[in-house]
């Protein structure tokens, strides 16, 4: 598990280049906090990007597995069938 970072608001105000310059080179997150309550989380851009690939992956199959228990579903033998029947000669 990576380590995070709890930092209040003004931290990060006064030290925005040092808080971007550790995101970049550690890839640890930062929970910035306001009055002692957690608002945002700060992250590197490729821990960003990461995890967004991750979440459209779960995605793509949270809704095959939808599609799975709704029965729209084709055979590999139909499919294969479609296939040749649509091949030139």
């Amino acid at each position: 598990m990576r380590a995070i970072n709890i930092k209040p608001i003004s931290y990060f105000k006064a030290n925005a280049a040092e808080v971007l310059l550790h995101l970049t080179e550690l890839r640890e997150p930062y929970l910035i906090t306001q009055n002692g309550e957690a608002k945002a989380v700060i992250q590197d851009i490729a821990s960003y990007e990461n995890t967004q690939e991750t979440l459209a992956l779960l995605k793509i199959l949270a809704l095959g597995n939808q599609e799975i228990e709704a029965g729209k579903v084709t055979s590999l033998a139909d499919v294969a069938r479609r296939l040749k029947a649509k091949k030139p000669a």
